[in-house]
């Protein structure tokens, strides 16, 4: 512990961010680091709470106050150490977990929670800045080799570990960069492209091969894969996006979040864009869905000028804060207002699709949706909803974006080559805690297992199913599990 009495001498602060207007011109991050007085009082905030519930909030176990008191002492080195020990990315946790190791703060119950999320962030990057973060290929190599299919965060922590272990690790990556949704997926202006190459580019000195363009089971065949690989593992992320056949959607203009998204984090990258392309300059925008996609959606389309963007949500607005279904220290489904909403958008909630209206040619120029009242149950969980008459209304619009999660991984190609067994929900079926799908030598991790998730918690499948592999490969395991068993 830091300081005795700091939780009840300090408050917490938010790092300063670039003023909304002026970061609509460009896609870089645009919040700032906290100065090094900052770091250490928020540091000093966090108590000897006895029971640290952080740990456990977080899906990592990150040891946090301890890494806490090493940054109050301004001991960086012990710091990086502590968190890279359950971490394998704070760079990117740092800035793109909804941190429910804050809602399971002790402080939280009630004062605002340890600035935990921004303290990673703090000591991983003073950590590059210092030179603590160096390639650390292993001494021993086993001469086991392991596959591993997709380059998301899940595939990089599965690479990372049985890396360190000694395995010979390629990894698979269908885009042309590796990645995975780090890449592709997330707005610059929220995780610059340049962290992301950074850890691939040490990595790669640390010994692990990328191979992208490689869509195994289209272009690089699985027979190969399994006769060169002692085992594999399929990290290739939930990619299949929850569609809306409302009347009227193949109405030029409605376009699924991922494909907008990705199509933009190419234009900065000064990639070429391929199909048509898909902008919101000039336009007014709806966003259908109240997630972080449809919110990277609003950011992404006022940097590209839309006219308007408006985004909505059949869901009932949620509680602004913890009710008494949503106790501490579980994570609160409360009402999200992030930074791209900060930069102007006009938001509904209960809100349904009925039609996509199009004009004689084809291109959507409305959409008719009416609101919903919803039934709730006793633990406040809605359960089914009617729609209100007289709510009828057309919005005008020439760009809608469907960012209404994901259902699934693609079957088609690798999944149905590879025979492996699926879910009742569509997702490679392996149990949680073995990663062993019904072939042997065949695991998965992340979100093409447990379905559409956190990025923390993709790495933290990651790197589970390391350590399962690991255990098959040698008989047993050095790699650390998140409930602290150095050896199996």
């Amino acid at each position: 512990m830091g300081k005795v009495t700091g939780f009840l001498e300090y408050d917490r602060t938010a790092p300063v961010k670039e003023d909304a207007k002026a970061r609509l011109n460009h896609y870089n991050e645009f919040v700032q680091p906290f100065e090094a007085e900052q770091v250490n009082t928020q540091a000093a905030r966090c108590m000897d709470c006895g029971v640290p519930f952080c740990q456990s909030g977080c899906p990592l176990g990150n040891v946090i106050p301890e890494f806490n008191e090493a940054v109050y002492k301004g001991d960086w080195h012990l710091a990086s150490t502590i968190l890279l020990s359950t971490n394998n990315f704070p760079e990117f946790t740092g800035r793109i977990c909804p941190a429910p190791c804050e809602s399971a703060c002790v402080l939280g119950i009630n004062k605002s929670p340890v600035s935990i999320e921004e303290i990673e962030k703090h000591i991983i990057e003073t950590a590059f800045a210092k030179g603590y973060i160096k390639a650390e290929p292993p001494l021993i190599r086993t001469g086991k080799k392991v596959a591993v299919i997709g380059s998301g965060p899940a595939g990089l922590a599965a690479a990372a570990q049985l890396n360190k272990a000694g395995h010979e690790v390629v990894v698979f990556e269908r885009d042309d960069t590796p990645g995975g949704l780090l890449n592709y997926g997330i707005p610059d202006f929220k995780l610059q492209k340049d962290v992301v190459t950074r850890r691939i580019a040490l990595m790669e000195k640390e010994g692990i091969v990328f191979k992208c363009n490689a869509n195994v089971g289209v272009n690089v065949e699985l027979n190969t894969l399994l006769r060169d690989f002692q085992s594999i593992i399929l990290a290739g992320g939930s990619t299949i996006p929850r569609d809306l056949p409302a009347k009227g959607r193949e109405a030029k203009g409605v376009h699924f979040a991922m494909d907008f998204l990705k199509q933009q984090n190419k234009r900065v990258k000064n990639f070429a864009v391929e199909g048509e392309e898909i902008l919101a300059t000039g336009k007014d925008v709806i966003v259908i869905g109240g997630g972080d996609t449809g919110s990277d959606c609003i950011g992404t389309s006022n940097r590209q000028g839309a006219r308007s963007v408006t985004q909505f949500e059949i869901m009932p607005m949620p509680a602004a804060e913890r009710t008494q279904n949503m106790p501490w220290p579980t994570y609160p489904m409360v009402l999200k207002v992030t930074s791209s909403h900060e930069e102007g958008c006009e938001r509904g909630w209960g809100v349904n699709t009925q039609e996509f209206i199009k004009d004689e040619n084809g291109n959507l120029k409305a959409v008719k949706v009416v609101d919903v009242e919803w039934d709730i149950d006793a633990t406040g969980r809605p359960l089914n909803f009617k729609e209100k008459p007289g709510t009828e209304r057309e919005l005008p619009c020439q760009l809608v974006l469907l960012a209404m999660g994901f259902l699934h991984p693609q079957k088609e190609g690798l999944i149905e080559k590879l025979g492996v067994e699926v879910d009742n929900r569509g997702n490679v079926k392996a149990v949680e805690g073995k990663y062993q799908t019904n072939i042997a030598k065949v695991f998965a991790a992340g979100d093409m297992r447990r379905g559409q998730s956190l990025v923390v918690w993709a790495i933290s499948e990651g790197r589970e199913a390391a350590r399962k592999v690991d255990q098959y490969l040698m008989g047993h395991s050095s790699l650390p599990s998140k409930d602290g068993i150095p050896y199996a």
